[in-house]
């Protein structure tokens, strides 16, 4: 077999066999395959796609490239929950707790941020003493004992992907279907889950900026777990607005707990209890409707902020914090971003609202760089709010008081103001299942 007729036979539109999927994987893998071959192959499948078993098999090849995991030992189904990143996207603190309280198991590894998309790590890091690194059997024995533990990613999970995505990124073929989603569900596959819950984001905050696009994307990883034998739903959710009205580590935290506390911002709500029904549904605790009140009822009768409590307590973190956001350091400095006109707020960019919290100091561009925990964005006004001029529509917060001019630049030059109000959009647009 020979990369060269691999990637002659894809430039010309025709279908890769298993066995030649596999070659191509396990080259990227072992260095058997140069970069400039891996790179043409990419491209070839930028222009000439994949069929969804072959997309099956990239998937199944870039999971099985390194580490899985083993979580046979754990009592229960186990289910888990998977967003492709957003804005003020702190979901997995308030659903996680939610889910849990009612005896199914959450074993989730989460993600570090990079670029404008916070990630679960860095805001749980974001409390004093908190264990993000569990050796697995404590990770299971944890599980096993309250139901819930969330780590980051210790093992080697999919190498190949991490060699295919820096090629990518340096091609300009991160924007094909079947790449897309071989890397996410190659991740995601390497997790000994029984369902997943696929959060797929769409609009100007998210990878793919149309609803169809994301719809597509949801639909194709959707049939990779199938195919794989796992219970999968994707929604389909808006992020042309940030969620909530916190971007940032602590600063979102703070938002997770009032909302387990059960006044968080309704927009967040209402997608974290549509996350947690399909969630508990498809663990077999009934319809999708029964188990969006049972989340409620979580947050109603306190169930899930204890269970945030004692996950916290279990892996080091200042429960003090949790009890009493008001204890979480604060930034030294702060500055009211004002609006230049009277109107509505008729459009924002979400992806830029990210980089304006990215340059406060609350993201990183490598993996290198430091975070400040406590930087970020709080919104005073959202999409659709009427401001007055010189109104207050955010507070941006640094301990570097010179970040603040280009993030103040960046968040009003994403917020469109104009003198009708925008038409509502739903929070939530599709449902694949």
């Amino acid at each position: 077999m020979r990369m060269y007729d691999i990637i002659k036979k894809k430039r010309d539109g025709g279908e890769l066999s298993t066995a030649e999927i596999q070659y191509f994987i396990k080259g990227v893998s072992d260095g058997g395959i140069p970069d400039y071959q891996i790179s043409a192959l990419c491209m070839a499948i930028y222009f000439n796609g994949m069929n969804v078993r072959e997309t099956c098999d990239l998937t199944f090849a870039v999971r099985d490239s390194g580490d899985k995991l083993d979580f046979s030992t754990i009592n229960g189904i186990r289910v888990d929950k998977h967003s492709t990143g957003g804005v003020g996207d702190k979901t997995s603190l308030v659903v996680a707790p939610i889910v849990s309280s009612f005896g199914i198991k959450v074993a989730k590894m989460s993600g570090r941020g990079l670029g404008h998309t916070g990630g679960t790590i860095d805001k749980l890091e974001a409390i004093d003493g908190f264990q993000t690194t569990l050796s697995e059997a404590d990770f299971i024995k944890q599980v096993n004992d309250i139901g819930f533990a969330i780590v980051g990613q210790s093992k080697q999970f999919a190498p190949a992907d991490k060699k295919l995505y820096a090629l990518r990124d340096v091609t300009a073929t991160v924007d094909s279907m079947p790449l897309i989603a071989a890397s996410i569900m190659g991740k995601k596959l390497a997790a000994d889950d029984d369902c997943i819950v696929l959060d797929v984001k769409t609009g100007s905050g998210s990878f793919m900026k149309s609803v169809e696009k994301s719809t597509e994307l949801a639909q194709l990883m959707v049939d990779i777990g199938k195919s794989a034998g796992k219970k999968m739903v994707a929604l389909i959710t808006n992020m042309d607005r940030p969620l909530g009205y916190a971007i940032g580590n602590s600063l979102e935290v703070i938002e997770a707990v009032e909302t387990l506390q059960g006044h968080g911002p309704e927009d967040f709500t209402e997608v974290c209890l549509t996350l947690a029904g399909h969630m508990l549904s498809l663990a077999g605790k009934g319809s999708v409707e029964s188990c969006i009140e049972m989340a409620k009822q979580a947050i109603a009768d306190g169930s899930a902020y204890c269970k945030l409590l004692e996950v916290v307590s279990r892996q080091g973190g200042n429960t003090k914090l949790i009890e009493n956001t008001s204890n979480f350091a604060k930034a030294k400095y702060s500055c009211a971003v004002k609006c230049k006109k009277s109107g509505f707020i008729s459009k924002v960019n979400t992806e830029s609202y990210g980089f304006a919290s990215l340059a406060l100091g609350a993201g990183r561009n490598t993996a290198e760089d430091a975070i400040d925990y406590s930087a970020g964005i709080i919104l005073n006004k959202k999409t659709g709010d009427f401001v007055e001029e010189g109104e207050i529509i955010a507070i941006l917060y640094s301990n570097d008081e010179s970040a603040f001019a280009k993030a103040e630049e960046i968040l009003l030059s994403a917020t469109e103001v104009s003198g009708s109000k925008p038409e509502n959009e739903p929070l939530i647009y599709n449902i694949i299942t």
